[in-house]
């Protein structure tokens, strides 16, 4: 579990991430409607817990890494389809908005364990 400074600077860095994503879609991005709606798609991911915590944990951290956004972010610039990008900086800012929020990695333990602490944990905010 992480504590202390370390914690503080894995929030501080998410919200960095929230914080240049909105920047960034603001001013390349689509639709506010779009932002709105797409914000909370990625915790989709997490009805992999439906088939227990070991697969739920792996479904939701596939998804909650920032290599896939950014990936997606490189390919709308490469290939100048903004609709791509876009996505990519909405996937960028909620998983920012998770780490702000404590919402960190799933150990497969359970859904509440995670890389930032347990979730629910006054010690780990």
């Amino acid at each position: 579990m992480v504590t202390g400074l370390p914690l503080v600077l894995l929030r501080i860095e998410g919200a960095a991430a929230l914080g240049a994503a909105v920047f960034l879609y603001e001013r390349y991005g689509q639709a506010w409607w779009l932002f709105a709606v797409l914000l909370l798609a990625p915790d989709l991911s997490a009805v992999g817990y439906l088939a227990g915590p070991r697969i739920g944990a792996y479904a939701y951290d596939l998804v909650h890494i920032e290599l896939w956004p950014l990936v997606l972010i490189a390919i709308g610039i490469a290939t100048d389809h903004p609709m791509l990008y876009a996505i990519g900086l909405i996937w960028i800012a909620h998983i920012g908005m998770d780490r702000v929020l404590g919402f960190g990695l799933k150990y497969p333990s359970a859904f509440g364990d995670t890389h930032l602490g347990k979730m629910g944990n006054p010690a780990s905010a």
